[in-house]
């Protein structure tokens, strides 16, 4: 028996969306119906964990700038050792594991050691946040792609080059960007990049507590500090922007390209 225990012992490492839990995937829900143990970022809505077993033992392991964080290095040990006792452990993450969610360096830590692991994809924030204020990370008229960026490397050496960045007329999708909104803005700007350009910043995207702001480029690092908006935020800078859109106060929904257009001129 145990030594079934051992070879039927996995880790998944599921992304759970962005938020709202109808966007949790089916291949997720199976993944988390199977659980023995499940490891639950502080991003992840909890309302998915109705599709865990009643027996699942749920650990919390947050890691989000500027609060107390589980370290990396205990994530994987924990892993490592759960599944080395013969338990199905599902990781599960906000978003997508692999985009920005150290799931290439988990699947490798486990790997080294022998364990099973299965990628479950989810849907990125930096694919609802737009989204759900109908902004299009391609379009035809304004971009032919999309670059997904971190508003910070791991040391300053592996800190994104803005400069370089400016210079391309593709969508920015830039994540954990808000401590360091200001030194982003003045980097696009000294670029080369347009002070017009239209910007949107989408917090806590698809979830109860939802927040945009519209803006430009030039205005982004005082707009937002009137705005209140905080992390978890994504920030999108390009023409696209301008499809955004908007609930009015009359519950109809009215595009934002007027509005965009306005700051823009102002």
């Amino acid at each position: 028996m145990e030594q079934q225990k051992q070879q039927a012992a996995k880790v998944y490492l599921v992304g759970a969306g962005p938020g709202d839990p109808d966007l949790l995937t089916l291949k997720a829900v199976k993944a988390i119906a199977r659980a023995d143990v499940i490891l639950i970022d502080d991003l992840v809505n909890p309302e998915v964990l109705q599709y865990a077993p009643s027996t699942a033992r749920v650990v919390n392991v947050g890691k989000r700038g500027g609060c107390q964080q589980t370290p990396q290095e205990f994530i994987e040990r924990l892993m490592l050792s759960e599944a080395q006792a013969g338990q199905c452990v599902v990781r599960l993450k906000g978003g997508d594991p692999f985009i920005f969610g150290r799931g290439g360096e988990e699947r490798d830590h486990l790997q080294a050691a022998g364990i099973e692991v299965e990628v479950v994809n989810g849907i990125s924030s930096g694919l609802a946040a737009p989204a759900s204020i109908g902004v299009p990370l391609t379009h035809r008229d304004w971009s032919q792609g999309a670059i997904f960026i971190t508003g910070h490397g791991k040391n300053a050496e592996s800190n994104p080059d803005w400069t370089t960045l400016a210079k391309l007329n593709l969508t920015l999708v830039i994540y954990m960007g808000i401590a360091r909104c200001a030194e982003i803005q003045a980097a696009l700007l000294a670029g080369g990049k347009s002070g017009e350009t239209p910007v949107a910043v989408i917090q806590s995207a698809t979830g109860m507590a939802q927040a945009q702001l519209i803006t430009t480029l030039s205005a982004l690092p005082q707009a937002l500090a009137e705005s209140g908006i905080g992390s978890p935020a994504i920030i999108v800078i390009g023409d696209v922007v301008r499809c955004a859109m908007q609930e009015t106060t009359s519950a109809s929904t009215q595009t934002l390209r007027d509005a965009v257009l306005a700051q823009l001129t102002a």
